[in-house]
């Protein structure tokens, strides 16, 4: 619910649900750019989900100790980039992302971290995006996928980006069955939170695709990636390209 990277306007689908089927994915906006989202994302506590971000990895790839440069797709405001950093202290990170209101934070807050010449900050769209290195070792996204109208943007982008035999890792929200779902997980897990965030994560929670979209999509897309649900609101995709 973070991090986007191409900007659009919101595109609703019908959202009625007979009887026994799935809620229909109501799409958001693409970028988040507005100065007072990106300040409440930047100074919202999700080291939780974040440093699990992390865990998630090193368990998927436990014989790993990335090197060279990791690109991060939709960085937001670069929590889980300097996070990545700090676990694999070998590798390099790029982190690009559309809204350069999140870039703003992320700068801002890697000043006097140790990072300075180890993480880079791009601001950039997918896809076409113009980026430092051809290719890249590893590829990570946290909660971009959501926000793209044309999911295959973030899985064409992989393709594009990554050198042959990277790992690839990407977690993101999976959509619930009903509105009622929606709004329970938001009350459980962000009832103490700014308004702006609720209203965001209900709104990333309907946008969301589901573990069975996104393995169609990966077929389209001709990667052999492996789809995970991994708790009652995220799934992961991982694994090593050819």
């Amino acid at each position: 619910m973070l991090d986007g990277l191409r900007c659009a306007p919101p595109v609703r689908s019908r959202n009625h649900i007979r009887s026994g089927e799935m809620m229909e994915r109501i799409a958001e906006p693409e970028l988040m750019d507005e100065a007072a989202q990106a300040r409440a994302y930047a100074e919202a506590d999700f080291s939780a989900p974040h440093q699990r971000f992390i865990e998630l990895f090193r368990e998927q790839f436990p014989a790993l100790q990335p090197r060279g440069t990791a690109l991060d797709l939709g960085c937001g405001p670069g929590d889980i980039t300097r996070r990545f950093a700090r676990a694999f202290p070998s590798c390099h990170v790029h982190g690009i992302d559309g809204a350069a209101a999140m870039l703003h934070h992320a700068e801002a807050v890697q000043q006097g971290s140790g990072l300075e010449t180890r993480i880079r900050y791009i601001h950039g769209y997918l896809p076409g995006a113009v980026l430092p290195l051809p290719r890249y070792d590893v590829v990570i996204s946290n909660s971009l996928l959501h926000h793209l109208a044309e999911p295959q943007v973030l899985w064409q982008s992989i393709k594009a980006h990554a050198a042959p035999g990277a790992a690839v890792f990407v977690m993101d929200l999976r959509r619930p069955d009903s509105r009622a779902a929606a709004e329970a997980l938001v009350e459980q897990y962000a009832a103490a939170e700014p308004e702006v965030l609720r209203h965001d994560f209900f709104h990333s929670l309907l946008a969301a695709y589901t573990p069975e979209e996104v393995s169609a999509q990966l077929a389209a897309a001709g990667l052999r990636l492996v789809v995970t649900v991994v708790s009652d609101r995220h799934f992961t995709v991982s694994g090593y390209l050819p």
